[in-house]
This record gives C-alpha cells, sequence and structure tokens, in this order.
C-alpha cells in the first residue's frame, strides 16, 4: 500500500497517508533529525496533513527526547557485551592514518563524459498522492524519472520500512537497512528478503573487503543530548560488537552514520555534531558553546577488531556518507547548519576530506556562533550545495558500464525542499556538478552494482530504483 509521499510545492508539505502497524509520525521526525530542521514531510493514517516549511532560522529547541520504536522482533544475539561511555574508545596520532592509495588500477579509454543538467521530474497525481505515484506503480515512477541521454531508471524492488543505508554484497545482492532495525537483502531479480533483526536505528552498512562481515553503524542509547553509538559486524547470523561510546544522537541522527573501508584496509566511520554549530543544549547554561567530545563530528579511522581507533579528519556537521575514489580520496557529504533569522540558508556541502584537517564544525562564522579561534585554519568545502538539501548518500562510479564517467562522484539530495530530491554527479575533475537523476520521493543512499548499474534507495517509498545506460548518445562523451 501507498506510504509517506512528499510534496514538491515551496511552501508547504501535503501527505496522504495509508499503511498500518507503525507509527509513520515517528519515523518521519527520525529523518527529519538526519539533518536537524531539513523539511520533510510528517505523517498521519488515513489523512492529509499540511506542514509549514521547518526553518532553519529557527534554531532546534525539541521540547523532550525523540524515542525510537522498539521492534516487536527478537532482539539480536551478540557475542559482545554493549557497553556505554569512552572506556572502548582509544586516540591516536593522525599521523599515522594517511592511507595508501592502493585502490584497483584499471583506467577506462573513454573521456569524461559531457554534463546534462536533466529537467525537473513532473507531478504525476494518483490514488495515494497529488504529486507521485502509488508506491507499487511500476510504470507510473519509470514514466516520472528524468535522466541523460543513453540512460534509463527503473524500478527494480520494493520493500517495506523506511530505508537508510544501502550497499552491496560480495555476492552482488544489495543490503538495504530500515529505521525500525532490520536489514534486508536482495538479489539481482529482485527478491527481498530479512538478512538480520532487532538493531536501532542502523544508519551506515559496509561489507569488509575479502569477507563477509557486514560492519553497521547503530544506536544503543536514541536519546537527543546523552546518546550513544556504536559500529560493530554480522557474521553467521552473530552481531559483534567493534565500537561503542560513539557520540550520539542530535535530532536523532546525528551520530554514527556511513561506513566505508579505505585502501590502508581500516574501517572509517562519519559521526555527527551533538549538536547544531557546538552549542550546549539544555538548561541552564544552553546556548553557550559546549566542548566537544573527541569523536564526534569527525571522521574516525578504526582497525577492524576496534583495538585501533583514532580521529582522521574533523569538522563535519553531520557527514551521513562518505566514499573514496581510485586515487586513494576520501569525500563526505555534511548537512549544513541551522540558519539565524538574519541570514540565508547555509548551503549543504561536499568536502574532500583531508587527513588531520578542521573541516568547520563548530567554527562558523553566524549571529549565532561561536566563531572561528585565531589561527585555525578551516577548509572549505569542495562543493557548496543548495541549502535544506539534505545531502546524504554518495558512491564513486569504479566500472567501465557508463562510458566516461570512471571515477565519477554519485549523490543523493533527500529533502522534499524545491530543487532536491535527485542524485546529483560530479566530474573526475571534480570542478563540476550537475544533475543526473530526477523524479525520486527522498532518495537517501546510492551504490554502484557489481555489474556497473547504479541502484538508488527511497526513504519515502522504499523503491531501490536502477539506473542504466542503454546506448550511445552525443550527448554523453565530449
Amino acid at each position: 500500500m501507498p506510504d509517506q509521499l512528499p510534496d514538491q510545492s515551496k511552501n508547504h508539505t501535503r501527505v496522504k497517508i495509508f499503511g498500518k502497524g507503525i507509527d509513520l509520525l515517528f519515523l518521519a521526525l527520525c529523518l527529519i533529525a538526519l539533518i536537524g530542521c531539513q523539511r520533510q514531510p510528517e505523517n498521519l493514517e488515513g489523512a492529509t496533513i499540511t506542514e509549514t516549511s521547518i526553518s532553519k532560522a529557527v534554531g532546534p529547541s525539541p521540547s523532550a527526547t525523540l524515542e525510537l520504536v522498539e521492534s516487536s522482533k527478537p532482539l539480536i544475539t551478540s557475542t559482545a557485551e554493549p557497553t556505554s561511555g569512552m572506556a572502548t574508545l582509544k586516540a591516536a596520532q593522525i599521523s599515522t592514518v594517511v592511507p595508501s592509495p592502493a585502490l584497483p588500477t584499471a583506467t577506462p579509454d573513454h573521456p569524461p563524459a559531457s554534463h546534462f543538467n536533466v529537467g525537473t521530474a513532473d507531478r504525476l497525481a494518483s490514488d495515494c498522492s497529488p504529486d507521485y505515484p502509488c508506491n507499487d506503480d511500476v510504470v507510473g515512477w519509470e514514466s516520472r524519472m528524468e535522466s541523460p541521454p543513453g540512460f534509463v531508471v527503473t524500478y527494480f524492488a520494493r520493500l517495506d520500512g523506511k530505508p537508510t543505508a544501502m550497499t552491496v554484497g560480495p555476492n552482488g545482492n544489495l543490503y538495504v537497512a530500515v529505521v525500525t532495525g532490520d536489514i534486508y537483502t536482495i538479489d539481482s531479480t529482485g527478491h527481498v528478503d530479512e538478512f538480520f533483526e532487532g538493531l536501532k536505528v542502523p544508519t551506515g552498512l559496509a561489507f569488509q573487503p575479502g569477507s563477509e562481515r557486514l560492519y553497521v553503524s547503530s544506536r544503543l542509547i536514541d536519546d537527543y543530548v546523552a546518546g550513544e553509538g556504536q559500529v560493530a559486524y554480522i557474521e553467521d547470523g552473530q552481531l559483534t560488537q567493534v565500537l561503542s561510546g560513539l557520540p550520539c544522537c542530535y535530532i536523532g541522527m546525528h551520530g554514527p552514520n556511513g561506513i566505508t573501508f579505505g585502501p590502508d584496509g581500516f574501517g572509517y566511520v562519519g559521526v555527527g555534531g551533538r549538536a547544531d554549530h557546538g552549542e550546549i543544549l539544555i538548561p541552564p547554561n544552553d546556548g553557550q558553546q559546549d566542548e566537544l567530545h573527541p569523536f564526534e563530528a569527525s571522521i574516525l579511522r578504526f582497525s577492524p577488531d576496534g583495538e585501533e581507533v583514532e580521529v582522521f579528519a574533523k569538522g563535519f556537521r553531520n557527514p551521513y556518507d562518505h566514499t573514496w575514489d581510485i586515487e586513494g580520496r576520501l569525500y563526505a557529504t555534511d548537512n549544513g547548519r541551522d540558519g539565524s533569522v538574519d541570514e540565508e540558508a547555509p548551503p549543504d556541502e561536499l568536502h574532500e576530506v583531508i587527513p588531520g584537517g578542521e573541516h568547520g564544525y563548530p567554527y562558523y562564522e553566524c549571529p549565532d556562533c561561536f566563531g572561528i579561534p585565531e589561527g585555525l585554519e578551516v577548509i572549505p568545502p569542495l562543493h557548496e550545495l543548495i541549502p535544506h538539501g539534505a545531502v546524504t548518500g554518495i558512491t564513486t562510479y569504479l566500472h567501465d558500464a557508463f562510458p566516461g564517467y570512471y571515477n565519477d562522484l554519485f549523490l543523493v539530495l533527500w529533502s522534499a525542499f524545491p530543487g532536491a530530491q535527485k542524485v546529483q554527479r560530479i566530474g573526475r575533475d571534480r570542478s563540476e556538478i550537475s544533475d543526473f537523476a530526477t523524479g525520486f520521493a527522498a532518495p537517501i543512499d546510492i551504490v554502484l552494482g557489481i555489474e556497473g548499474n547504479l541502484y538508488v534507495v527511497d526513504f519515502a517509498t522504499g523503491i531501490i530504483f536502477q539506473i542504466s545506460y542503454i546506448g550511445e548518445s552525443s550527448d554523453n562523451s565530449s
């Protein structure tokens, strides 16, 4: 049955809801949390509601702690008891963490593809929404998708639940995590099976290369101020904790999120900030500058067994995902801070992650911010993206199935604000960014399949879309 569908209008979001057994209002709030006051629709079962746009000009001031809906399914089986606090984390010297560019060396002969900005998808009224097809309407969704000449976007599969992250397994299957704590696997035919259950808001997935260990980031305590996150791995049906005590969970989703494995064989996980711009959130000192947790707002580097943990780079408000390119460079998406009432909304950002670098958080220049300390060098973003876009998933195209796209970056903008709900492409020289695919409702992650197709998973609908190259076109290469 149809579920949450965001409206594309500029001033408000309308939602028509059909669904059973899940508090969908809670789920919408969870993903609003992802970017801290980005615009996404709320839910009300069996009704259409109107919500005034959530403004970044109003800083976060929740009156209650966000609580997760507990799964009715059995808890996970773990070979390690979860622990709290800082005891399991160890700091190390940043000078030891520069990765070796030991990545695949194949370089296709095609020249770089030219950029082609696709158009905005048309609204398509249905029995489920004034703007969107029903979730199971394959023809309707495919007819609304826009992509460059030579490409096609197809409806590959769909699962129930609100997806948060996706990865590709060593068997070529897709693995998708959902807000309520389950992980599903999807084979080449689009068949969906449950793989694991009982986690608390998993938001990062990555297989350790050369193994069947699926690493996952999730929450241990989902508390607005005093939350705690973890990294663990799943192998042979068992969950083994690797890291605990990670800072979490500002607006519910600023905790440990995207995971990758670098060319050095170590794991990397992005951890969000505990506030919008480094402020204390609770009385009596709310609004004053807080002392940073050693591992918040950073990219952490960790050994696969968790015995070594260190800060690789700092200054990311909410680095939801990151990716490595063929030259061993790391790129991270970052959700922009809330805006003040007397300034324009700040942009979201894409960063090239510099080992040991300070990339911004919490050292912003704004009326409510605390400024940049004297002598501190803040690394600017590689690209500024649209305000409120809620940039989330990102991947590097390391395959030759798309001629001219090798080593390009692809990222998704998740929110329902105008100009989002799309896939963007950054060329291999990293200088130009263009709209690559539009028509989604709330795309939250993108991955490269083993056969060379791109896959996009949509939070609002549970649909997995496949982007394929189907023929040469004069518009595709220069």
